[in-house]
């Protein structure tokens, strides 16, 4: 048979990708002497240690030192010389380090699996148990499975915006690879990736505008959240434009590029060096032919499933960022899990009632839990919110990291803590705490009375829930 011959493999189970839930979850079926196939068109690994957490995660770390560096003559020290410059091609260097060390160790830990045929191509299907897949190498093989797992991911999306066609633009993929640094780097979008990258290029030095197009930032956010955030990120430096409409982009004969913004104060041109596309994701399943397997997506791609993963085809699955559901590595984990314990332990695993922590890494960090206040009121709960002002907790005064506040939403009826946003310093290893105590579904008196070292971070949940009254609070 040639190499672009078609072969045909019957396996026990196929995933399509190998991220954060594709593959531990081939792993596991493999182990448990399931014949397992697992195809991956690019990188082991997917997105978190490819092309977004790790990477970006790596890459504010040296933003933060670069915003130490400048603070430093507030701490007392005076460095020589004045402000250190920020070495782009350094800290792509060191960001290409630690994702290149990642995906291999992931890579090869795949490998050592008996049982389990890493593919690399691009999978399609050709009916609801078979798929057609490209290899790298060209040739065509056909594989067949009772159990077929979709982990796609995806990817930056392109917004509609005049004259885009026409511009240089970066996403959040590209832009980590840069060798020198924007003079004035446009984002347009104030999600997550908007906010993190914004922050970031403004503390390596970079002018930053960003264009959103909604009333406030981190719309599934309380507003008292979402203003202190903006209050952080103007502080910063970096211009907002909020309630503001791109109509069209060009670039001009000297290279730059100008933004027609339709703004609350009217029209306005933006001239920048760089464009930064922030604008949401899309999922990689456009290219997987769904319609000759039957499985179904909502408007923007996502595939439909039910509480256990499953889609409206028996046996299909899909887990992850190509799913509807909240997009996060530690969910696509637990989607993992979720199936492991199903398909080899005869469970019944569910997403329902799921805790959905995260955190966003803007500095400092805004760790979420559970409920918001305004969902717990439209839920109709009668509630608790207690409020703390990190300018009240003496660790985060020390370390001169004091901007922010705890919030927790409390349940008036039992006292059971609802959920938390916590904006502030580690504020997601401040928010895991208070998930502990939701997973235990411990009363907030608990974490009221209980002893925490000094001077720790921690400590401030003991004066946080001391702002509720035994018998009164905020209904």
């Amino acid at each position: 048979m040639t190499s672009t011959e078609a072969s045909l493999a019957v396996y026990d189970a196929i995933i399509i990708g190998a991220g954060q839930g594709g593959g531990p979850l081939a792993t596991a079926l493999a182990q448990a002497g399931r014949k397992t196939a697992l195809i991956e068109r690019e990188h082991v690994g997917g997105t978190c240690i490819n092309t977004g957490c790790t990477p970006t995660k790596t890459m504010i770390a040296s933003a933060r030192v670069a915003y130490l560096v400048r603070r430093a003559a507030s701490y007392g020290v005076r460095l020589p010389g004045g402000e250190a410059p920020v070495e782009m091609g350094v800290v792509r260097q060191r960001k290409r380090a630690i994702v290149e060390s990642f995906r291999q160790g992931s890579e090869r830990r795949l490998k050592e699996v008996e049982g389990l045929d890493l593919l690399r191509g691009e999978a399609r299907f050709v009916s609801p148990k078979e798929l057609e897949v490209r290899l790298a190498d060209g040739a065509l093989r056909h594989l067949r499975a009772e159990v077929i797992v979709i982990d796609v991911g995806a990817r930056p999306a392109r917004p509609k915006l005049a004259g885009l066609e026409t511009v240089p633009a970066l996403d959040s993929t590209s832009i980590m690879e840069l060798d020198s640094l924007p003079p004035h780097l446009l984002v347009i979008g104030g999600g997550y990736v908007g906010l993190e990258f914004g922050q970031m290029f403004r503390r390596f030095g970079s002018r930053v505008t960003l264009v959103h197009r909604g009333k406030r930032l981190l719309a599934h956010e309380d507003d008292d959240v979402a203003e202190a955030v903006a209050h952080i990120l103007r502080e910063d430096g970096i211009e907002l434009l909020m309630e503001s409409l791109p109509q069209q982009i060009e670039q001009l004969p000297d290279g730059q590029l100008r933004l027609s913004v339709t703004t609350p104060q009217g029209e306005r041109q933006v001239s920048a060096s760089h464009l930064l596309l922030a604008a949401g994701r899309q999922p990689n399943t456009d290219t997987l032919n769904l319609e000759a397997c039957g499985v179904r997506t909502d408007e923007r791609g996502r595939i439909l499933v039910n509480e256990h993963l499953e889609t409206d085809v028996a046996g299909i699955y899909a887990i992850g960022d190509a799913r509807v559901g909240p997009a996060f590595t530690h969910i696509s984990y637990d989607d993992f899990r979720l199936l492991r314990t199903n398909l080899l332990e005869g469970g019944r695993a569910s997403t329902r009632d799921r805790l959905v922590p995260y955190t966003i890494f803007i500095d400092p960090q805004l760790g979420r839990i559970g409920l918001t206040e305004a969902e717990a009121r439209a839920d109709g709960r009668r509630i608790r919110v207690a409020r703390l002002p990190m300018s009240a907790v003496a660790r985060a005064l020390e370390v001169d990291e004091a901007r922010g506040f705890m919030k927790a939403i409390v349940d008036a009826d039992n006292g059971r803590i609802l959920g938390a946003a916590i904006l502030g310093i580690e504020g997601g290893e401040i928010m895991a705490m208070l998930e502990i105590a939701m997973l235990g579904k411990l009363p907030y008196t608990v974490l009221r009375d209980a002893i925490f070292a000094h001077p720790t971070l921690a400590e401030a949940l003991n004066n946080l829930f001391s702002s509720l009254a035994d018998e009164t609070g905020t209904l």
